[in-house]
């Protein structure tokens, strides 16, 4: 415990500490979201009262959308005791200090939210302290390689400063580093993503410039850089895939300006999916898996393949890539092939829908798969 003023707050590496943190850094944190994050049902419920009791959280609810907001008692506490860490986010006129009603501004607070407490499950830093302050506008002294997966949200990009008003209008969220790659981070929610074309492509411009020419050159020179969208089901990827009447939400992700574009569900399935995607090792334990009992992949093939079942072509596609599983069912309709596409269960529906009726389905039961990879640790 760490005190002020006479008072008494969680310390930062406990639950409520965690808690404390994540709306400190998101402004308002979803109600529903503490039931993602790590800890017993009931304790989390324990705890988040005890906050309120103490009045160091509350609740906000206007136009049906709940939300968890810090007390002004705990923004002054959370200042006294560690003013290096929450000075930047609970002072001044930013956004996750002076707090809005409008509902388009708070679901956007909890659009970052989610991912934040996605990528933190996954096993991301995210914490601002505990990562290279690679966004400043000097660049720190000594910069080295990151060791493990880093996410930076919008915010910490736009610390810049004149350079980030390139890309103000942006969607993204933040941006996923990993061992030599990046990832472009949106996240779609309930609703349908309205992509503002010039300013995505201006981020991955200023990206480019930035991470892979001038601050980690060594580590980012070669790095491709991918978007991760992120949705509240795997039924918000229907329009992104261009099913239905409404084309408007699929040209942004099926143009042919980036190669890879993921699609992950903001829960515990696109957490494990996300761990996938930021671990190439595990990633190949499981295309191992898979590949048993079917021939190798053949390279510049007529239709790509991770696989081969005879001469029909087989597809990985757990990870959700869009403009690649796009090319593939087309590939199979023009030349009247069979082929067959591995995903996980709670992905089968919405790629049924998604394919052509020459693409067999193979599901994958997503408990054994994470049971296998990764055991009781996740």
């Amino acid at each position: 415990m760490s005190k002020a003023d006479g008072r008494a707050l969680p310390a930062l590496d406990t639950f409520p500490g965690l808690v404390l943190t994540l709306t400190a850094l998101s402004g308002e944190l979803p109600a529903a979201l503490v039931s993602r994050l790590p800890a017993a049902d009931t304790y989390k419920e324990y705890a988040v009262k005890q906050l309120k009791r103490d009045n160091l959280l509350r609740t906000f609810y206007r136009n049906g959308v709940r939300g968890l907001r810090l007390t002004a008692a705990a923004k002054h506490l959370l200042l006294e005791c560690w003013p290096d860490q929450f000075l930047p986010y609970l002072s001044g006129s930013t956004e996750t200090n002076q707090l809005k009603s409008e509902i388009a501004r708070r679901l956007r607070l909890h659009r970052m939210a989610e991912v934040l407490v996605t990528m933190l499950n996954a096993d991301v830093s995210v914490l601002p302290w505990e990562k290279p302050a690679l966004f400043s506008p000097t660049p720190p002294d000594g910069l080295t390689a990151l060791d493990r997966p880093a996410y930076y949200s919008s915010r910490e990009v736009k610390e810049l400063g004149k350079e980030a008003i390139k890309i103000r209008n942006s969607r993204s969220t933040g941006v996923l580093l990993t061992d030599g790659g990046i990832f472009i981070i949106y996240n779609t929610g309930p609703g349908q993503m309205k992509w503002e074309y010039k300013a995505e492509m201006r981020f991955k411009a200023l990206l480019e410039m930035e991470l892979c020419q001038t601050r980690l050159p060594a580590q980012f020179k070669r790095a491709i850089q991918t978007p991760i969208v992120f949705g509240a089901d795997m039924g918000q990827m229907l329009p992104l895939m261009g099913v239905g009447e409404d084309k408007r939400h699929n040209y942004f992700v099926l143009d042919g300006g980036f190669e890879q574009f993921y699609y992950l569900t903001s829960d515990h399935h696109g957490e494990l999916v996300l761990r996938l995607l930021c671990d190439a090792e595990q990633r190949a334990v499981l295309d191992d898996i898979l590949s048993q009992d079917l021939a190798p992949r053949r390279p510049d093939w007529i239709v790509e393949n991770d696989a081969m079942d005879g001469d029909s072509p087989v597809l990985f596609a757990y990870t959700c890539d869009m403009p690649r599983l796009r090319r593939f069912n087309a590939a199979l309709e023009k030349l009247d092939r069979p082929g067959t596409l591995f995903c996980f269960d709670f992905q089968e529906g919405a790629l049924r829908h998604i394919c052509g009726q020459k693409v067999k389905i193979q599901s994958l039961d997503f408990d054994k798969v994470k049971a296998l990879l990764y055991g009781g640790d996740f």
